[in-house]
């Protein structure tokens, strides 16, 4: 009896494998697919757009959407913590060390080299970037800018050198990061203090739009994105780039090598829904969040079913 046990035993072994398996592969389908995103407002609606996309198609998903600023997203998917979430190419100067390269401002030639530099040192394999420029940008209440002649950034360096009241809200991100306020800065020729500073945790432009608007804690000036949709309802104006400061800053999908290796679909998947995020489609649906307070969730839902990519 002993014997025959001995001899059963590979073989339930080997069954209660064989059908395991095959039941894994039918509950769990393809992935799991850890998506991550910055702490903002448009990082929380990709990053749903990605992940309801990617479970409509069968995959397993891992949300981490919100998971932290740019620097920690950007070590998580190299370190294969996160596998996919949307970066910007304008923040190709940053990670490669080329600020002073104007080929971050031409829209295409920034995709491609950043592309090209990312696959090569990191096995990071970027998708195409959305029609939309989400620059960063600094906005002032209409009063101010009327008061003070403020429609440019040229205007605001002359306003603060003068001695105009600044006091500017934005995150810790944009107050330090070399291609945000410094590189403002640098390019008009003004500086701001640690006392014209309102630094907001976080991240989301609807706080640092909100704080200027309302005047908390004396802000008159604020960190704003190209694609913000309540810049208007809240009466702040966007102060032009005319010298050119900033990289043009597309939002697209990166995804780890080994996982687009593995499931190159998601580029198929992904491709067609980013290629319909314009500008004005983007400021619309992240106003729908900010100001009228939805859920990222299901403002992306909304919007991927009224277009059509789910039913």
């Amino acid at each position: 009896m002993k014997r025959l046990l001995n001899l059963l035993v590979p073989v339930v072994i080997t069954l209660t494998l064989a059908v395991s398996g095959c039941a894994g592969q039918d509950i769990e389908g393809k992935g799991p697919i850890t998506v991550g995103s910055k702490i903002d407002t448009e990082g929380a609606l990709l990053s749903q757009i990605i992940i309801l996309m990617l479970r409509d198609n069968d995959f397993q998903v891992v949300d981490k959407s919100e998971f932290g600023p740019t620097d920690l997203v950007r070590e998580a998917i190299i370190s294969g913590e996160l596998d996919i979430y949307p970066e910007y190419t304008g923040n190709g100067a940053f990670f490669f060390y080329e600020p002073e390269s104007d080929v971050w401002k031409d829209a295409q030639q920034g995709y491609e080299r950043v592309k090209k530099l990312d696959k090569e040192a990191n096995n990071i394999i970027w998708l195409k970037p959305a029609p939309a420029n989400n620059t960063w940008a600094i906005a002032v209440p209409k009063d101010l800018a009327e008061t003070e002649g403020l429609s440019t950034l040229d205007d605001f360096a002359a306003y603060v050198n003068r001695g105009g009241y600044v006091k500017l809200a934005g995150s810790v991100e944009f107050v330090t990061s070399p291609v945000a306020l410094p590189a403002f800065q640098k390019t008009y020729g003004f500086t701001l203090t640690e006392e014209q500073l309102v630094t907001i945790p976080g991240g989301y432009t609807a706080q640092t739009e909100k704080a200027a608007a309302e005047g908390t804690q004396g802000a008159n000036a604020a960190m704003a994105y190209g694609t913000d949709g309540g810049l208007s309802a809240l009466g702040l104006i966007v102060l032009s780039d005319p010298r050119g400061a900033q990289p043009v800053y597309k939002p697209a999908p990166i995804v780890r090598g080994e996982v687009f290796d593995k499931y190159p679909e998601i580029e198929s998947i992904l491709d067609p829904v980013f290629k319909t995020l314009d500008l004005e489609t983007l400021q619309t649906l992240n106003a729908k969040i900010a100001f009228e307070d939805q859920n990222a969730t299901d403002v992306a839902r909304y919007y991927l079913t009224e277009k059509g990519f789910l039913k």
